[in-house]
């Protein structure tokens, strides 16, 4: 792999030592040549052509120009960004102001207002027009780089100047590229070599917009290491909150907290995560009172008592920002949506110049940048984000462009003494494709670095350095067992290991869905033991109280919509209770109950009854959980207010030989549980979606059986249970028309044959059962016994169905059997994963996991690697974290 080999700075600088002025193409390179100036000189040696026009620092003319049009002109301010913009770069390229005016599409009386404001302006662009270097016979003029120079700087040069090529004839050896796996693992590569001590002899080039500066920036800062180059006006945390705290003003009410947490931290306001998905004016805590206040009095503020507010607010003055508004003379504006609209257009659209230290390591942009003056240079990323925009305009020559970038880009990765390419071959799964301009140095074929000469690193722990060292633990620590596991836990996990696992470790925030569903809870609890107080009048109440502890969570537009949601879920529960009354409780064992009620509180009134929220755990059968509704010995209840599922959608959610996407052992988890109070019963577990008839109930056609979904327990195997009269019985009188006609036929004896021969397959699918050794045995038997006839046939498949529809609307002894092995199986793997002997996987039992129902799914990084996202370096020290938060959801 090789490149046109770039002079270095040294032999560049002997090439133009002699030389009284030399004329560079960018600002780095010029002071890399003063640097190593070792003879007096008067006046300028090494400069580029606007510094030479100008006699300053070079500045961002067009934000400039700008400034200065805004206060000349009533345009408004796109407008204005744009045909300076074009009238400037037009300029570069053609040599004259004016010249934008010849191209039609950009003749315009916008365009020619901008010429004559920008002609007279003082721009580096004007002073450049008017300046040529004079010529001297006693004077010598070197150009480096000519190529690199646009018209316009090249119209300053005099008659006669030697030019300096910056590349030699002999070819560049590229160094190898090192592949990391990931950003971060880059960035502690650099920490590992990078100190405080060196970070004077270290250049970083990257590109600025990516992902590697807040890495980079936050990562010296925590090490203590120097560096300047890098954060730009916008990157200052105040000023973004700044900007933040205006655009509060306008957003309107329905604003969640969550969006303007940075916000709160630099306002110094510490919110709980509990309220991140409420609306912002609807939180009661004084934490945002303040912001709360604000917002409401905005309307009669300028953009000046904005920023003194916010100042005094955080104890920090922002006197840059404060220029800036000067300068757009918004200081004394009040603050209006147009008003934030052009500020942070302008902040925006042009990079406002910070005073820094030039100390520490310098990060340099890999689109502006075409040399760097340090020892040692590490690149990081060189993907396609680091290939330039050529601009899409009738005066850019596309093709002299590209090979100005070309030039620019191969003398940047030759700066320094050594040269150190950090990259990724892959991304999120996906290759990384290399920048553009390899394509046309490199002679070989290629489509990702792993292609070209390249080294792999794989992750290491670091053990030097501030940065993030970790501390050995004095001993080891081993992890607690998991030994109970309430259903919702165990679906996660089923779900996604490593969901579950974060799920341990990560508060997150109150949701309505939350909020709601444990208020209608608390009210069934309610009702069940008051059911004579509950009244039109006392729902009513419910209704209010409800919206006024879920309504933060709501637009205010929506919340008539959720009174009439809320009334009718309360008045379905309410009849619902009606009209099942719990049977009387003196089979059950008092209660010491679930925590407390919120409307026993609101209205002054003890639960006392035994057969509502009864909390269990059962150390043998590993389960724990609480029960909604013993609505008698035999029959559990569970209030949802989701969508209803039927029976045969939940047997199949809580399959354990078909996982499926959509996990839910609650039926099975619940009927294991209560099968051991109560043995060798028939029970049944229903789920009451007391929302599912909210449309139906507007509509005056709504009925509770609609709301209802019951899975049933048979303390028999299914086997045994289908050999019995009782579903031969079934199958003469209640199956389908065909089925009844076929076994009315035929006696018991007949039907047990099949048995006796071939055991019945344990599926839910009719055509399974009718392809399998039993189901043909039947058939022949029929057939046989009844006679050869259309209608037998189609009643055996008849009857093969009613037999599976057993098994998709309940359990039977060696279902539950299993599940309860299943769950011994899930806890074991569980704690085989907390004890470190393995990661916490992303997929599970179904394989990818369903992100519908994920709860840290930011956290989630798939395709990773054994060290991707950092989860088996934090395995061990998380695992002690997880002990602490080992506590089950309470639904």
């Amino acid at each position: 792999m090789s490149l046109t080999q770039s002079k270095s700075i040294d032999r560049l600088y002997r090439e133009v030592a002699d030389y009284d002025l030399v004329v560079v193409p960018d600002s780095p390179l010029a002071d890399a040549l003063n640097r190593r100036l070792e003879r007096p000189h008067f006046g300028s040696f090494a400069i580029t052509p606007r510094r030479l026009a100008t006699q300053r620092r070079e500045t961002a003319e067009d934000r400039t120009a700008f400034l200065e049009v805004i206060d000349e002109t009533d345009l408004g301010w796109k407008e204005i960004a744009y045909a300076v913009g074009n009238v400037l770069q037009c300029w570069e390229y053609e040599g004259t102001a004016d010249a934008v005016i010849k191209y039609e599409a950009f003749d315009t009386v916008t365009t020619r207002t901008i010429v004559d404001l920008v002609s007279s302006l003082p721009t580096s662009s004007r002073l450049l027009a008017e300046y040529e270097i004079e010529p001297s016979s006693d004077e010598s003029v070197a150009v480096v780089g000519e190529r690199q120079l646009t018209n316009l700087e090249q119209s300053i040069l005099p008659d006669e100047y030697d030019s300096i090529d910056r590349f030699t004839a002999d070819d560049f050896e590229l160094p190898p590229f090192r592949i990391f796996e990931s950003p971060a693992a880059i960035v502690d590569a650099l920490l590992d070599t990078i100190s405080e001590e060196n970070a004077d002899d270290v250049g970083i080039v990257h590109d600025v917009g990516g992902e590697y500066s807040p890495l980079l920036e936050s990562a010296f800062e925590t090490a203590g290491i120097p560096y300047y180059g890098g954060p730009g006006f916008m990157d200052n945390r105040d000023h973004r909150a700044f900007v933040q705290l205006l655009r509060r003003t306008t957003v309107g009410s329905d604003t969640r907290v969550r969006s303007v947490k940075p916000l709160l931290t630099c306002l110094g306001a510490t919110v709980p995560v509990d309220h991140d998905e409420k609306c912002l004016v609807d939180v009661n805590d004084p934490e945002i009172e303040w912001l709360q206040t604000f917002t409401k009095q905005a309307n009669s503020l300028t953009f000046g008592d904005a920023l003194e507010a916010y100042e005094n607010r955080t104890g920090r003055t922002l006197e840059a920002f404060r220029e800036e508004l000067e300068r757009l003379r918004l200081l004394e504006e009040p603050i209006t949506e147009a008003a934030i609209d052009r500020l942070t257009f302008y902040l925006e659209t042009y990079e406002i110049p910070v005073d820094r230290d030039n100390d520490g390591v310098l990060l340099a942009d890999a689109k502006s940048a075409s040399f760097v003056d340090r020892p040692v240079v590490f690149y990081l990323g060189l993907d396609e984000s680091w290939t330039h925009d050529s601009p899409s305009r009738p005066w850019v020559d596309r093709d002299e462009e590209y090979e100005r970038n070309i030039d620019s880009f191969q003398s940047l990765l030759q700066s320094g003494v050594d040269q150190y390419y950090l990259v990724q071959d892959t991304a999120g799964g996906s290759p990384v494709t290399p920048c553009l301009y390899f394509d046309d140095l490199l002679e070989q074929e290629f489509e990702r670095f792993s292609d070209l000469e390249s080294v792999r690193h794989a992750r290491t722990s670091r053990q030097t350095g501030n940065g993030f060292r970790q501390e050995p633990l004095e001993s080891a620590v081993e992890p607690t067992r998991v030994e109970t596991i309430s259903q919702s836990s165990l679906n996660a996990f089923a779900n996604s290991p490593r969901d579950y696992f974060f799920g341990r470790l990560v508060d997150g925030p109150d949701r309505h869905y939350f909020v709601e569903g444990n208020l209608f809870h608390d009210f069934a609890e309610f009702v069940v033991n008051h059911p004579e107080f509950v009244d039109d009048e006392r729902i009513e109440e419910v209704v209010d109280v409800m919206l006024e502890e879920a309504g933060p969570f709501h637009r205010a537009v929506d919340l008539e919509t959720q009174r009439t949601r809320y009334r009718i879920g309360l008045e379905t529960i309410r009849e619902y209770l009606e009209d099942h009354a719990p049977d009387d409780p003196t089979f059950l064992l008092p209660s010491d109950g679930w925590g407390t009620n919120f409307f026993a509180e609101h209205f002054g009134r003890e639960v006392e009854s035994p057969v509502t929220e009864r909390w269990f755990e059962d150390d043998e059968l590993r389960l724990k959980g609480k029960i909604d509704l013993v609505q008698s010995p035999t029959h559990l209840v569970d209030f949802k207010s989701g969508g209803r599922s039927s029976a045969s959608q939940v047997m199949k959610q809580g399959s354990i030989d078909e996982p499926s996407d959509k996990p839910n052992f609650q039926a099975s988890a619940y009927l294991a549980y209560w099968r051991r109070q109560h043995p060798d019963e028939h029970l049944e577990f229903t789920f009451f979606h007391f929302l599912e008839t909210l449309d139906d109930v507007v509509a005056g056609e709504a009925t509770l059986e609609d709301c209802l979904t019951t899975v049933t327990y048979r303390p028999v195997a299914f086997d045994e249970f289908v050999q019995s009269e009782t579903v031969f019985d079934e199958l003469q009188e209640d199956a389908a028309n065909d089925c009844n006609k076929t076994f009315s036929k035929t006696s018991y004896d007949v039907y047990l044959s099949a048995f006796d021969i071939h055991d019945v397959p344990r599926t839910r699918n009719a055509d399974e059962m009718a392809a399998s050794p039993f189901g043909e045995t039947l058939l022949e038997a029929l057939l046989e016994d009844v006679g050869d006839y259309k209608y037998v046939r189609k009643g055996c498949m008849q009857a093969f169905r009613h037999l599976c529809g057993y098994r998709k609307e309940g359990y039977f002894v060696e279902d539950l059997d299993r599940f309860e092995r299943f769950v011994d199986g899930q806890l074991e793997e569980l704690n085989r994963y907390r004890r470190g002997e393995d990661r916490f996987p992303i997929e599970g039992r179904a394989g990818e996991p369903n992100y519908r129902r994920v709860n840290n799914r930011d956290l989630l990084l798939a395709d990773s690697g054994p060290d991707r996202d950092g989860a088996q370096d934090a395995h061990s020290s998380k695992t002690q974290a997880a002990d602490a938060a080992n506590s089950e959801v309470r639904r």
